[in-house]
């Protein structure tokens, strides 16, 4: 059959080709059923797509070193760090450049906090050199405020650096700030640098932009009527000691040229320009090479570092290497969580199946009253059931008093039930085992009592008709409960954080201790990653092994 006739195509009733017709009936079809699915599609996208690529991004972003200190970095890169010597003077320049702007925005203590994860007391190192960079700059301005008191005027610097040519150098600035902050920084800021000034004073000009574009923007201040930070009296200083600077600077006539002359003539008593020994003098982390190394190794936008974190590693010059033997703890964790899982998901098939068979055979008023009794639990908190487990396993709870009361415990050996893993499996097992029972139930509902009654039939003993014709019917059940709980299990932290004490407490209970606690997302987002990946791998293991076309959840 075709859809063309002798005389042309076949046609619709309204005239229209019958396979375009089709097709376009077709496509009518599709669109409805996406426009009718569109909001369960936009939900799962926003509340499961996009947080798990949030936490796999986390688990890698570490754009807060560079950008809040890119020069530091930028310089950094020829250090070894290998041979135990600091680094040189350029290193440490930048970084006072680079310290003071952070300071002023208050995002040094967020860097110190980053890099403290990595090593410990690096954010006091941060905090307290934040609280002093002005100690730093002051010997400068002393000296240019003596050689000419003009100095002292914010007017004077606003004139000195205005004019035309060195937008580009601004824009730079500005950029640098938005890295920093996360913010734009677009707007008037009130003053446009000279062009000429940018090349004879480019250290000068880059330290008054920044002071310029925050005090404009951040503080909402007139920048003419304001004076400068010290860093822009350091960098005059840096400026003036540079090579062939003095020459430059003596033809120069425009504005400012004559506290510039001052300035000058006063270089005999310029302040001796060593940032290194200031910089450790302020706070002596900042000779410690091990701080320095833990700076370069973790300045890439991109790290490894939290992934190896995860797994009980760290990163170093050379490249990854293990943890001491004490600070070995994820890898333990992974495996603990793992194990108890399927000692969890075992207990619940053992305790769950027997319940799902006497649900399925049960009269159906029996098979009720019993149903609601698997159902109550999920009436009550999950807060509530653990919190009364707790009470019934510690030491002096009911099941250790019932037992000592029946003889079969002697008072002074009590059962130590609790802090551990034993209290975690017994709680979890209560909690999780409706999830293991309802999906056997399911299945269970479906076996037509028939299929034993002929095996019986046939001499089959009540043992063999079961084990031999019902139990395979039932395996797709156990498959679905399995499945279920034992992914419940895993990401459980509540019933072990309460129950499980420092032996029973799972990989979650940690993820949540750096999410909330620690604020250490970014080792909570490679944990959280791994654990995905586990679970990824586990099932693609049991479609292998079992098949996940046979795990059914009844019909």
């Amino acid at each position: 059959m075709t859809d063309t006739t002798t005389s042309g195509p076949m046609l619709s009733a309204d005239g229209v080709p019958l396979k375009k017709s089709l097709a376009r009936a077709l496509r009518r079809q599709k669109l409805r059923a996406l426009i009718l699915i569109a909001p369960l599609l936009a939900f799962v996208v926003l509340t499961f797509v996009v947080p798990i690529g949030s936490m796999l991004f986390r688990s890698v972003e570490n754009q807060i070193v560079s950008g809040t200190l890119p020069k530091t970095i930028e310089a950094l890169e020829t250090w070894e760090g290998e041979d135990g010597t600091l680094p040189d003077q350029e290193v440490f320049q930048a970084l006072f450049f680079d310290m003071f702007r952070a300071a002023e925005a208050k995002e040094h203590t967020k860097l110190g906090s980053r890099l403290n994860y990595e090593r410990t007391g690096f954010s006091s190192v941060f905090r307290t050199t934040g609280r002093s960079l002005d100690d730093i700059g002051e010997p400068f301005q002393d000296w240019l405020e003596d050689a000419d008191p003009a100095f002292a005027d914010g007017l004077t610097w606003y004139e000195m650096l205005s004019g035309t040519g060195g937008e580009d150098l601004i824009e730079d600035r500005r950029a640098i700030w938005a890295n920093m902050v996360g913010e734009g920084f677009a707007g008037d800021i009130g003053f446009t640098l000279s062009g000429e000034m940018a090349e004879l004073l480019p250290q000068t000009a880059a330290a008054y932009s920044d002071w310029a574009i925050y005090t404009a923007i951040v503080d909402g201040d007139v920048v003419a009527e304001e004076d400068p930070w010290e860093t822009v009296y350091a960098a005059l200083a840096l400026d003036f000691a540079r090579d062939g600077a003095v020459s430059a600077l003596v033809a120069y006539s425009g504005a400012g040229a004559a506290p510039i002359a001052n300035a000058l003539a006063a270089l005999p008593s310029l302040p001796e320009i060593d940032f290194r020994a200031a910089f450790v003098a302020e706070n002596e982390g900042w000779g410690d090479t091990g701080n320095w190394q833990t700076l370069k190794i973790y300045s890439p936008d991109y790290t490894t570092g939290y992934f190896l974190n995860a797994i009980d590693m760290k990163k170093g010059l050379d490249g990854a290497m293990a943890r001491p033997e004490n600070q070995q703890i994820y890898v333990k964790l992974f495996i603990r969580t793992m194990i108890m899982s399927l000692i969890i998901t075992g207990s619940c098939i053992l305790l769950g199946y027997p319940v799902a068979w006497l649900l399925a055979n049960l009269p159906v008023r029996s098979a009720n009253v019993l149903m609601i009794l698997v159902l109550l639990p999920f009436w009550t908190s999950l807060l509530v059931r653990t919190s009364a487990w707790k009470v019934l396993l510690q030491q002096q709870g009911v099941i250790n008093n019932i037992l000592v009361w029946l003889g079969f415990v002697d008072d002074t050996n009590r059962l130590i039930l609790m802090n551990n893993s034993t209290g975690t499996i017994i709680a979890m097992t209560h909690i999780l085992l409706p999830f293991m029972i309802l999906p056997l139930y399911s299945v269970m509902k479906t076996i037509p009592p028939s299929y034993l009654r002929a095996a019986k039939s046939l001499g089959a003993t009540n043992w063999t008709a079961f084990w031999r014709v019902y139990f395979p019917q039932s395996i797709p059940g156990i498959g679905a409960g399995s499945i279920l709980v034992f992914i419940l299990a895993i990401g459980y932290y509540i019933t072990p954080e309460i129950v499980g004490g420092t032996d029973g407490v799972f990989i979650s209970n940690r993820i949540a201790h750096h999410i909330s606690s620690s604020l250490n997302w970014g080792l909570a987002a490679a944990l959280g990653s791994i654990l995905l990946v586990l679970v990824l791998a586990l099932y693609w293991l049991y479609d292998r092994i079992v098949g996940i076309d046979n795990v059914k959840l009844g019909g």
